[in-house]
């Protein structure tokens, strides 16, 4: 399973965000937590997630918003599963808090862990494509957090002008449509939606996500528990 851990930044010197971002993520992804999402430690939040899709597509929607250290920790979770997620433990929680840790120093603040590691080895399963190299078959959580920091980065970089034509062009609207929303030529709708690296963004999310599940089925072939 998928844990998220998300530490407010700064939260000494601004407003409590957690309450508000725990109802805009249930808005937008309701039935997908397992658990309902918890406020923990103060400013903290804690998501349990079962798909790596959806797990990405939270972490995104909380590095969007820059106001969160954000962990995601893969791993095995205790069951019966109790009536909420702060009362919930297991591997993945363990590797969600070791990853938060971490990503309060990361240049994306984000990082990732996996309780316990998988084996390295090759598995003949999952190794379709996988490369020449021989050093294993599926990338380490190490390399996949690597290949995840690239993507927040350049979603970083994004500007407001950038944000506003790919959530236009995303809700359905075609790049004129577009101009006529916002006043502006279709070639300058054009430009924007190059500049924020759109393509790129949604052609990576279904590798990362494939990785994810991955990284996760090694995690869950090592658990001894499972």
């Amino acid at each position: 399973m998928f844990v998220i851990t998300a530490d407010q930044i700064g939260s000494r010197t601004d407003r409590d965000r957690a309450g508000e971002m725990i109802a805009a993520l249930n808005g937008e992804f309701g039935s997908a937590f397992i658990l309902p999402p918890d406020q923990t430690a103060g400013d903290e939040i804690q998501l349990l997630l079962r798909d790596a899709a959806t797990a990405l597509a939270v972490l995104l929607a909380l590095h969007r918003e820059g106001h969160w250290s954000i962990g995601l920790g893969l791993g095995e979770v205790r069951t019966p599963l109790p009536a909420s997620t702060r009362q919930t433990s297991g591997g993945a929680f363990v590797a969600a808090r070791a990853a938060v840790t971490r990503a309060k120093k990361a240049e994306a603040r984000f990082a990732l862990a996996v309780d316990p590691a998988p084996d390295p080895a090759p598995d003949a399963g999952l190794a379709d494509g996988a490369g020449e190299s021989g050093a294993g078959s599926i990338l380490d959580a190490e390399e996949v957090e690597a290949l995840i920091t690239t993507l927040l980065l350049l979603r970083q970089r994004r500007t407001t002008e950038g944000w506003t034509a790919v959530d236009l062009l995303q809700a359905g609207l075609s790049q004129v449509e577009i101009a006529g929303r916002l006043g502006i030529s279709t070639a300058a709708v054009s430009q924007r939606i190059r500049s924020a690296l759109w393509r790129v963004d949604r052609s990576a999310q279904p590798a990362l996500v494939r990785l994810l599940e991955n990284l996760e089925h090694a995690t869950t072939e090592t658990d001894p528990a499972g």
